[in-house]
């Protein structure tokens, strides 16, 4: 069975901090995980879900524009978990974030985890 499972998610004050983990588990990230592609995306309520994040197989990294300078994106392959460290959180950035691993036409998603920047 595949998983991915993110987590770290909460209620933030803006100006805050975060750090998302995505743990891949099962048979086929095992000894491939360092192979796959993977993405943070988030979906706020009335909204398409977008690419907030991604890193390559080679950890080649790139941004949404709203978030560069304050996400960073970063994998460890021997622990097979991605991270997303988020900094200076803004309101607008409440969202739910979903965690994605790609590799040639198998692609797979986390469950989500919820973040709330608020006052």
């Amino acid at each position: 069975q595949v998983q991915l499972v993110e987590s770290g998610g909460g209620l933030v004050q803006p100006g805050g901090s975060l750090r998302l983990s995505c743990a891949a588990s099962g048979s086929i990230f095992r000894s491939t995980f360092s192979i796959y592609d993977m993405g943070w995306y988030r979906q706020a309520p009335g909204k398409q879900r977008e690419l907030v994040a991604g890193i390559t197989s080679g950890s080649s990294t790139h941004y949404a524009d709203s978030v560069k300078g304050r996400f960073t994106m970063y994998r460890d392959n021997a622990k097979n978990t991605v991270y997303l460290q988020m900094n200076s959180l803004k309101p607008e950035d409440t969202a739910v974030y979903y965690c994605n691993a790609g590799w040639d036409a198998y692609a797979y998603w986390g469950q989500g985890t919820q973040v709330t920047v608020s006052s």
